[in-house]
């Protein structure tokens, strides 16, 4: 039988769930094809409805959902409940996006003389790719889980999903798929649209399994490595998306120190301590000038880290590995530790202090630029702009960057802007990147080892993923999707070149 553990006793309990075989594991793939074939039929003003019904399933269980997942996680009932409506609002959103239509890309060039020659009609549109795995991440229990963005945006594209349970919370993955499949029934969707399977080797069967598709993950960079190779011995090679791992640099100007160095100190200790340091885009490396305007801002944020007490970890191995990496960054000769909050009491669970480290910019190497799950912070501190350069190429390319500046800064801005644009997914002005928006916009990606593809992981587009694109040539109207007929109106198009907005 599996347990749960509680972060902040380190107490175990049985589940009452027991890890799912192999026989098992392709029983739920099969029903989620068979279910896949059968959605195929619905139309999209279906699929948008079952949507908004999976959303207004996770408002209505809200309570219940929060306190188991306050239970396996310590995040606290008020980030959770927030999180609850985070995941009701993805879910509302791609309604909304299935019924706009856009993300299909419709494209039609009718036949007839061009340039070239003559030539044939040509529509083409994107279309579900079958059931898809997705395996839920530790730290988003909701958001990034079994009611996460992932399950959402492949819903939306009309595909199958079969879960993956993380092991840090079995009970909040277990409640949540028992939400969203009963609604799913209540709506009328097909038996096996919605499947989740627990334990490690049922994932990898996930991954090897020829009807899977496609493959969702947000985790570490080994496990994510751990993936990519099962799906490379497949006799079928598949799409695997995965959200891997990132630094997220964030550079004050000169300017910025002198004019208000003492509010970003007060918003960075926020934000690389945010959810116990255990956000994807926490910054985990802050580039300051030196000289006293710096001085004065490193000065707060290390009496910040000073007076804070530890927070709880998600599980035994995050403790593990983030005490493991700050003892090695602090063994590194070039990094000094200049903050360490208060360590807990009682040594129950699992926690980690706030923890401030500080190196010369130009000491920086790829050594001190390893990423640490939980409340840590390299502080590199810089004399010019091309010290700052220099050592973003020891950084790992991420999902974010992040630039305090001030308005007389703007030439020094652009350029530095160039470097980090081919670097991240995401620029960010004047904030923090820890707390993405779900919306058109978004993108939540970034070069490797950021993520491993192009897309994004949030927002509308993240449908794109569980996409593929086809094309009828000549066809009969008759077997066109109605979306590719000449009549039809109700999505944007592209027709013969020209943007048609329905």
């Amino acid at each position: 039988m599996l347990t749960t553990t509680d972060p902040r006793t380190g107490t175990a309990t049985p589940t009452g769930l027991l890890p799912t075989t192999a026989e098992q594991a392709d029983e739920i793939v099969r029903a989620a094809r068979a279910a896949f074939a059968e959605v195929s039929t619905r139309d999209r003003a279906w699929r948008a409805g079952l949507l908004d019904a999976l959303a207004d399933a996770l408002e209505a269980d809200r309570a219940g959902l929060v306190a188991v997942a306050d239970r396996e996680t310590g995040l606290g009932t008020a980030r959770l409940d927030g999180e609850v409506s985070r995941s009701a609002f993805q879910f509302r959103l791609f309604a909304e996006a299935v019924r706009e239509g856009g993300y299909l890309e419709v494209a039609i060039d009718h036949g007839g003389p061009t340039a070239l020659g003559p030539a044939p009609e040509i529509r083409r549109l994107l279309v579900p790719i079958g059931p898809v795995a997705v395996f839920g991440s530790s730290n988003f229990p909701f958001a990034f889980s079994v009611a996460g963005g992932d399950t959402a945006s492949a819903l939306a594209g009309g595909n199958a999903v079969v879960l993956k349970a993380h092991s840090s919370h079995l009970e909040t993955s277990a409640r949540s798929f028992a939400v969203l499949s009963a609604a799913a029934a209540a709506y009328g969707a097909p038996d096996g649209l919605l499947g989740i399977v627990y334990g490690t080797a049922a994932g990898a069967a996930l991954v090897t399994h020829p009807l899977v598709r496609a493959v969702g993950f947000t985790g570490s960079l080994g496990g994510g490595q751990a993936l990519m190779d099962l799906i490379a011995g497949r006799d079928e090679p598949i799409p695997f998306y995965g959200e891997l791992s990132s630094l997220n640099p964030l550079v004050v100007t000169p300017g910025a120190a002198a004019a208000r160095g003492e509010g970003i100190a007060d918003g960075l200790f926020g934000s690389f301590t945010l959810g116990s340091g255990q956000f994807c885009t926490k910054p985990g490396i802050a580039f300051v000038p030196n000289g006293p305007d710096g001085d004065a801002l490193v000065a707060r944020l290390v009496e910040r880290a000073t007076d804070a007490a530890a927070s709880v970890l998600l599980n035994a191995r995050i403790a593990t590995s983030f005490d493991e990496i700050r003892d090695r960054l602090v063994a590194e000769g070039a990094v000094e530790l200049l903050a360490r909050g208060s360590e807990a009491g009682d040594g129950a669970g699992f926690t980690a202090a706030p923890t401030v480290l500080g190196v010369d910019a130009a000491r920086l190497t790829a050594a001190v630029a390893e990423e640490a799950f939980g409340p840590l912070i390299v502080v590199a501190r810089y004399d010019t702009q091309a010290e700052i350069v220099a050592a973003l190429d020891a950084v790992p390319d991420s999902l974010t960057a992040t630039v305090h500046s001030e308005a007389d800064e703007i030439d020094a801005v652009t350029a530095l802007v160039a470097e980090l644009e081919p670097r991240v997914g995401r620029l960010v002005f004047g904030g923090y990147p820890t707390g993405v928006r779900v919306s058109w916009a978004q993108h939540h990606g970034g070069p490797w080892p950021a993520t491993n593809s192009q897309h994004t992981s949030v927002g509308v587009s993240a449908i794109r993923r569980f996409l593929r694109p086809l094309a009828y040539q000549d066809a009969p109207e008759a077997v066109l999707p109605v979306e590719l007929r000449d009549g039809f109106r109700g999505v944007p198009r592209r027709v013969d070149g020209v943007l048609q907005l329905g």
